[in-house]
């Protein structure tokens, strides 16, 4: 298969990446690393990653920043933050890519354990996971050729220990579960799953 994973050098994407580059062509993307470099918040940066790539089988998101701070000190430009990269970001790939993926291809997101389990000064986090969750939902029911599309929600994952502190009472996630749920979405056949691994 022909994968391309957007945001592949990072604490997920690394080891997704590491995991499926043994059997498939993979393609790393990042900002400012990476095979391609794309900007996820900017459609016509999407438009001429896909017509490098040419057309696909899958691709993987492990990408996307959202605003993390108190709700009384929140602006509408920190919460813009998250609408724009983790949120439509996202968005932009599926919205570009449905017109370069191969029939029976994949599309999987990533979102996260705060759209159902919020801690402190996560309500922006919270929010755009849950609209990634509601997009991937809804565009399964929508996507031609057989394409399914999937998001992976991970707890805090046991890479990321400087994150440890702000989910109190939370046990941090292996990433070998959270590879083996990408490895569930690309191969498998599930389709408008919210695949939780926490």
């Amino acid at each position: 298969m022909k994968i391309i994973i957007v945001g592949a050098t990072g604490t997920i994407g690394s080891k997704v990446n590491a995991n499926l580059e043994k059997d498939h062509e993979v393609i790393k993307v990042g900002s400012q690393s990476g095979d391609l470099q794309a900007d996820i918040t900017d459609p016509e940066s999407l438009e001429n990653l896909f017509e490098e790539t040419g057309s696909f089988d899958a691709l993987v998101s492990a990408t996307g920043a959202a605003h993390f701070g108190p709700l009384q000190e929140m602006t509408a430009e920190d919460f813009d933050m998250g609408l724009q990269s983790k949120l439509l970001g996202q968005v932009n790939l599926v919205l570009t890519g449905q017109h370069y993926i191969n029939p029976k291809g994949s599309f999987t997101l990533v979102s996260g354990i705060l759209s159902e389990d919020p801690v402190a000064d996560s309500v922006n986090v919270s929010a755009v996971n849950s609209a990634v969750n509601g997009f991937v939902k809804a565009a399964a029911l929508e996507l031609e050729n057989d394409v399914r599309i999937n998001a992976v929600s991970p707890g805090v994952v046991e890479d990321s220990p400087e994150l440890f502190d702000a989910f109190p009472g939370h046990t941090p996630v292996a990433m070998n579960r959270v590879v083996k749920a990408y490895r569930k979405s690309v191969l498998g056949i599930s389709n408008g799953e919210i695949i939780k691994v926490w």
